[in-house]
């Protein structure tokens, strides 16, 4: 809940590329006033330096596209702003009318009434890492996709691989350049371009790939991608998409925070003395989510150290090497003994969310050590 000041002005924005809708609820009003703004960010400064002679100033807009920019401009010029989920805000049921002035009204009164949910907002280096490894994702889901045309393309002319169960092989790549040159007329064009395009895909995805590696060598984050190195299943690239979707470990009080951030908790809808569990709720980050599953597969083979996790953990802090032995032994043994009762999928995704629990110290204990 928001501290009480009668002399606070609340401001609810709903933001667009090219307009802004203020809704602005003065000290002791009952109704807001609206304003309309042009996209441009000075017309809002001036409104805040207006509306800030008179006391303090507390405002809000939904987490859209339109990103971070006003909230930063805002806060550099000494506003209090914040950016709010819209995934969590209050609804009424059957209420279907929505627009800009609707939509700005419901966030001021709302917001003066604390039971809006704010976002963590990242700073601007983190932001530019993040979208870094989101990129590659991108990329990576370009070329699968390109992958089933070629395949397609080429089943639908009668050219079939059969050299192997898998595509995409070295077999089959040496299958396809043969291809390149035996086909003739309009499918060889089609299957040279695709093949480039492939290729400059691979190529993007490479040079993405070393500047990671630099950037989790260079910047401030190298310390903590060593500590989560430790584990098993994670290396720098999944250690930078978990930091960069993260962000300051300690804005999570406890483990169950950070599950639940990641979606890995199970929905439940119980009453009186009946208990109802579901699936996850899969709410929170998705990227996140994703990378601590696929780590969460490793912990399915035999927990004996090997040599590559021992030369990582060599220099690192007791406390993060004791998290990550921990963690070893205790979701290996965790994964058979729910594989033997649960499907494999529902064994791992609550790998995963142990997983959770010991990245949460890990990490905090990587920033105490420095």
């Amino acid at each position: 809940m928001h501290e009480s000041n009668t002399s606070t002005t609340w401001v609810g924005l709903d933001v667009h590329q090219n307009s802004i809708t203020a809704a602005i609820l003065a000290p002791g009003a009952a109704r807001p006033v609206i304003q309309q703004l042009p996209g441009d960010l000075n017309a809002t400064r001036r409104l805040f330096r207006r509306l800030g002679g008179t006391g303090p100033v507390r405002a809000c807009y939904e987490a859209s596209g339109a990103g971070f920019v006003l909230q930063r401009v805002l806060t550099h010029d000494g506003f209090h702003c914040e950016v709010i989920a819209p995934s969590l805000m209050p609804r009424k049921p059957g209420d279907s009318r929505k627009t800009d002035r609707l939509d700005a009204i419901r966030l001021v009164e709302l917001y003066r009434g604390g039971l809006l949910t704010p976002v963590a907002v990242p700073g601007e280096e983190q932001e530019a890492l993040r979208q870094l490894v989101r990129s590659r994702l991108a990329l990576i889901g370009h070329g699968t996709q390109l992958k089933h045309r070629i395949v397609r393309v080429l089943a639908t002319h009668g050219h079939r691989f059969t050299g192997s169960k898998s595509n995409w092989t070295k077999t089959h790549r040496s299958w396809l350049a043969g291809l390149r040159t035996e086909l003739s007329g309009p499918l060889q064009i089609v299957l040279c371009l695709h093949l480039d395009h492939l290729e400059y895909l691979e190529s993007q995805i490479q040079a993405l790939d070393a500047e990671l590696e630099r950037l989790a060598r260079q910047s401030g984050l190298r310390s903590q991608v060593e500590a989560l190195c430790c584990f098993r299943g994670i290396k720098t690239l999944t250690a930078m998409t978990i930091l960069t979707e993260i962000g300051d470990i300690r804005r999570f009080a406890n483990p169950r925070h950070l599950m639940a951030y990641c979606g890995l908790i199970p929905g439940e809808r119980s009453s009186g003395d009946v208990q109802r569990r579901g699936p996850i709720t899969k709410c929170g980050n998705a990227h996140l989510r994703r990378v601590l599953v696929e780590s969460a597969w490793h912990y399915r083979h035999r927990t004996g150290a090997q040599l590559v996790l021992n030369r990582r953990r060599m220099g690192q802090p007791a406390a993060v090497v004791a998290a990550a032995l921990k963690a070893q032994h205790r979701l290996s043994r965790r994964f058979w003994h729910l594989a033997q009762t649960k499907h494999v999928n529902k064994a791992v995704t609550a790998v995963a969310r142990e997983l959770c629990g010991f990245i949460w110290s890990a990490l905090l204990a990587a920033e105490s050590a420095c």
